[in-house]
């Protein structure tokens, strides 16, 4: 994937603490635009916590969040979200109830503005259905628009999870364990989706899977304990032998 060398997201000293206890220490990142870009680390390196803080659903105690040059610091979700910044969970609770269709409807009535008018006639929405189409044949769930939500195997609610996300137009796209609870064969559909909707938008994503990581990284950062322990392509950090203490309790 070409690097255009852009900077589209940086921490400069990012730290949460909570009653001393310190989460995120000092974090400086750069997210590099049009980019695929992993945060990895073992159980309780602080990566939900930085995804909360980029996305402000927590405050930093200390340190700086720009995006696209601008200070964003102390802005509030919503306001980040406006600026095309998109977390897979915001919008990813899906409605079970409603057809994966009428799922993909409402995240585009979210983008005009209109996504609390449920009162509005259901033909006032045909005009969305050829977007939304279009968005479910970006995540291959085209055979599935009629579908009741509830009915769908894990691993397609998870795609339905992405084509609403995409819904939002992001210019940033979060993703919070993609893969996870997700058997072989729909890990590896969702590595390929990801792949490809990755084309001209920048992904940052927290991701378990090591394979997962490798195959579509571009930069991977580890966190240990709150703090970046390393940074690099998956070969430069899978070699690393403070990253394989980290992981495997001992360097090899």
């Amino acid at each position: 994937m070409a690097v255009d060398g852009e900077i589209i997201l940086e921490t400069r000293g990012l730290t949460k603490e909570f009653k001393g206890f310190v989460a995120v220490d000092g974090v400086n990142l750069k997210v590099r635009r049009g980019t695929i870009h992993a945060l990895i680390g073992p159980n309780g390196a602080g990566k939900t916590t930085v995804f909360n803080l980029l996305t402000k659903f927590l405050e930093p105690t200390k340190g700086t969040i720009l995006y696209a040059g601008e200070d964003i610091t102390r802005e509030k979700p919503a306001q980040i979200a406006r600026r095309g910044i998109v977390r897979s969970f915001q919008i990813s609770a899906v409605f079970p109830h409603l057809t994966v269709l009428e799922n993909v409807r409402v995240a585009l009535q979210r983008r005009l503005g209109t996504s609390f008018h449920f009162w509005r006639p259901e033909r006032s929405l045909e005009v969305l259905n050829e977007r939304a189409l279009e968005l479910l044949s970006a995540v291959d769930l085209q055979d599935y628009a009629d579908n009741v939500t509830v009915e769908l195997p894990y691993g397609r609610k998870r795609a339905l999870e992405i084509a609403t996300t995409l819904a939002l137009e992001p210019d940033l796209m979060l993703l919070d364990e993609p893969t996870q609870g997700m058997g072989h064969e729909d890990v590896g559909r969702v590595a390929e989706l990801i792949k490809r909707v990755s084309a001209n938008r920048t992904v940052l994503m927290v991701e378990h899977n090591l394979s997962v990581v490798a195959q579509l990284s571009d930069t991977i950062t580890v966190l240990n304990r709150g703090q970046v322990l390393a940074e690099g392509t998956y070969d430069e950090v899978s070699h690393n032998p403070q990253v394989l203490e980290a992981y495997m309790g001992t360097a090899q």
